[in-house]
């Protein structure tokens, strides 16, 4: 009786003495402690889940894919307005280059400004693609909702090619207007407004480069299927290694053709262990791969 009183657990018709605690004692001890706005916990749920797996993990899994119905891959009228706002702004860059170098009869230097912006479009779509696959997640400023998109992308690839062209490009088309309408307005040079043109309009339809390379070639305009062919735009196969373990290559989205140097060269790997060392920062391409970032083919609506 004095260990009884000692540990204070009186008898009783509904209590009996066990020398060692149950397990079913301590599980609810534990409900009690960490919830205090619902006592009464399912112990299946405590089973399932896993403090030590950081939250950026569910990201993919937080949201079921989206149905043939779904609002969110359809065009709105405002969607439809900043992609001809982004267009024009990208036409008019271009235009004032052509025109600037027509009256200053130079061709050269605009035209190599061009190509130059094309290929720094790409390298950017792939310094882009690699911090928000990596890094950060839905709460994240500014970028959250790209970052958890980037995230369910990699777990229902397919639904890119189903979010209609409007809706696909006008994130990145309001974010080319109010960047390049004001160099417009500032600048008059025709070689640097042709790099401008030509890098700002790359990045804006890299989203639709990007739908493309998800989609099977007999589904794809010919014009497309020529250009992904001849290295011009990225190919299907080159990004579909993207999307296969460990999912750490194949970034850039605008012609691919910085994905071989930036991979053979492990720059990315370089970047990723620069930011652990000095901000103690994981990428996510350091987990091992599993369901999150596994392609679930699930119904593929038509």
């Amino acid at each position: 009786m004095s260990i009884i009183n000692q540990n204070k657990l009186p008898l009783s018709s509904h209590h009996y003495f066990h020398p060692r605690p149950s397990p079913r004692v301590i599980t609810r001890v534990h409900c009690l402690i960490t919830t205090s706005s619902k006592p009464k916990v399912e112990p299946n749920r405590l089973v399932i889940e896993s403090p030590s797996v950081p939250p950026t993990q569910f990201l993919a899994t937080s949201k079921t894919p989206p149905q043939a119905n779904d609002p969110s891959l359809k065009s709105t009228w405002l969607h439809r307005v900043w992609l001809a706002s982004g267009c024009t702004t990208v036409l008019i860059s271009l235009a004032k280059s052509l025109v600037g170098a027509s009256s200053m009869h130079i061709w050269v230097e605009p035209t190599v400004a061009g190509l130059v912006g094309y290929v720094m479009a790409d390298l950017g779509s792939g310094v882009y693609h690699w911090g928000i696959d990596n890094y950060g997640s839905a709460s994240t400023p500014i970028f959250g909702n790209q970052i958890e998109a980037f995230q369910g992308h990699h777990k229902w690839p397919w639904t890119i090619t189903k979010r209609q062209f409007a809706n696909n490009l006008h994130a990145l088309a309001r974010t080319v207007t109010f960047i390049v309408l004001p160099i417009n307005l500032l600048f008059d040079d025709p070689t640097f407004l042709g790099f401008v043109g030509m890098f700002s309009g790359c990045i804006m339809f890299s989203q639709q480069f990007h739908a493309w390379a998800h989609g099977t070639k007999s589904r794809l305009p010919p014009l497309v299927a020529a250009l992904q062919d001849l290295g011009i735009i990225v190919s299907r196969s080159q990004h579909g290694a993207h999307h296969r373990a460990p999912y750490n290559n194949n970034y850039c989205i605008v012609s691919g053709v910085w994905n071989e140097v930036l991979d053979n060269h492990k720059v990315f790997e370089a970047l990723e262990m620069l930011l652990f060392f000095k901000l103690g920062v994981r990428p996510r391409s350091w987990t091992e791969p599993n369901s999150d970032w596994s392609e679930e083919i699930g119904d593929q609506f038509q």
